[in-house]
């Protein structure tokens, strides 16, 4: 299966294209991150994350978009921010037909180390192993972006295949 993971974010959106499956390593096609400026007005910003994602879909057509789930944060505007950005990832996914799932933090870093508790130094650890990459991800929103697309393939592709089953029962 193949998974974009998206960790939104205005100024710094983390993004990572995988193939993998449930309990298995994982090979990450795309780490990256897609940065925007403070100083450019908001409509900008969100063409340039629009683009750049509408690229990556394009190059590696994924099967899933998994976006990090805004949770809510004492600044107004920074959950705001994270909200539109992830309303991106949304659109493209529904131009395209394209299934998506949204996963919390804490789901992303049970999935990835065991425990939703995990700090980033740990979930970096664990993508790093995870992927076999020679080296951890940076920024820290990469290597977000590859444990919540780790968590699509692991937990949305075993979520799929029992709704599946229990459709075939009923």
């Amino acid at each position: 299966m193949r998974v974009m993971g998206i960790d939104p974010g205005l100024t710094r959106c983390g993004v990572a294209v995988i193939e993998g499956l449930p309990g298995r390593s994982v090979q990450a096609l795309f780490i990256g991150v897609i940065t925007t400026s403070a100083e450019v007005d908001l409509s900008t910003r969100l063409t340039t994350l629009y683009t750049e994602l509408e690229q990556l879909l394009v190059r590696f057509e994924p099967e899933f978009i998994a976006i990090e789930r805004v949770f809510s944060q004492h600044n107004v505007r920074s959950a705001m921010a994270t909200a539109q950005a992830a309303g991106v990832g949304l659109l493209l996914a529904g131009q395209r037909n394209i299934s998506v799932a949204m996963h919390t933090p804490t789901e992303v870093k049970a999935a990835v180390t065991g425990n939703g508790r995990s700090d980033k130094a740990q979930v970096t650890a664990m993508v790093t192993r995870i992927a076999r990459l020679d080296a951890p991800p940076k920024p820290a929103d990469a290597a977000d972006a590859l444990a919540i697309a780790i968590t699509q393939a692991w937990r949305g592709s075993a979520q799929r295949r029992l709704s599946k089953a229990l459709g075939a029962q009923s």
